[in-house]
């Protein structure tokens, strides 16, 4: 009976029961690691318990195609018309899903041709660069520190004086806006300042209180130019 159970498989060459069990085990804990990289570097808006479920079935689902298939033409060809039968209208919105997905789909297919040391140190690495990703925010762009909004009541010719005490406290200035209405005295300006020194805020925002002809001060705090 056990040897029934072992060797069912009639296929052209017997199943590697050893190595089939250590393929399947070795892309589901391969699997556990990348959803748990990304459980642990996610901070987007799209978070999805099933999405990182997926990340766990798909390398076994992919390791098993690969040793059912195993180098058999014939069986590829009858596999492809199954899946194109199913159709898959989940819509990632996150880019960086897609890498997960892509992710497992390759360390199951490393499994199942039992490329072992590859699967290993292939989820090894994918995970660290992932989380260098995650911890160093590479790709985001930090262009300024506060925008601050004000009300100038003199001259636009004379706010070279008001640049003066931005410039004190700021690497980088720009006015993003000037905005005048006919009958009324003065402009609205907006500036976007790269601090100095960004716990500094509040000592700016005082100074420029200070300013003849500065009035309705405010400031907002900027974000990191990253896509959610």
């Amino acid at each position: 009976m056990s040897d029934l159970f072992f060797y069912g498989d009639f296929a052209q060459s017997p199943t590697n029961v050893s190595a089939l069990v250590l393929a399947l085990l070795l892309a589901f804990f391969g699997g556990h690691v990348i959803a748990w990289v990304y459980m642990k570097t996610h901070n987007g808006l799209s978070y999805s318990r099933s999405f990182v479920n997926s990340l766990v079935v798909i390398p076994v689902v992919v390791a098993l195609v690969m040793m059912v298939l195993s180098n058999n033409l014939v069986t590829a060809f009858g596999m492809m018309a199954v899946f194109a039968i199913v159709r898959f209208r989940n819509i990632l919105r996150d880019t960086l899903d897609t890498s997960y997905i892509l992710a497992v789909i390759v360390l199951g297919m490393a499994c199942g041709t039992q490329k072992f040391a590859s699967a290993m140190f292939g989820c090894l690495l994918i995970s660290a660069i992932f989380f260098y990703l995650s911890f160093t925010g590479f790709g985001t762009r930090h262009r300024y520190d506060i925008i601050v909004n004000l009300h100038w009541t003199r001259t636009l010719a004379e706010l070279a004086e008001l640049a003066g005490v931005l410039h004190r406290h700021s690497r980088k200035t720009v006015c993003a806006s000037q905005r005048s209405s006919e009958g009324f005295e003065g402009a609205d300006v907006s500036y976007r300042l790269l601090l100095r020194d960004p716990g500094r805020v509040e000592e700016l925002i005082s100074e420029i209180r200070t300013v003849p002809g500065v009035s309705r001060v405010t400031s907002l705090q900027a974000q990191d130019e990253s896509e959610l």
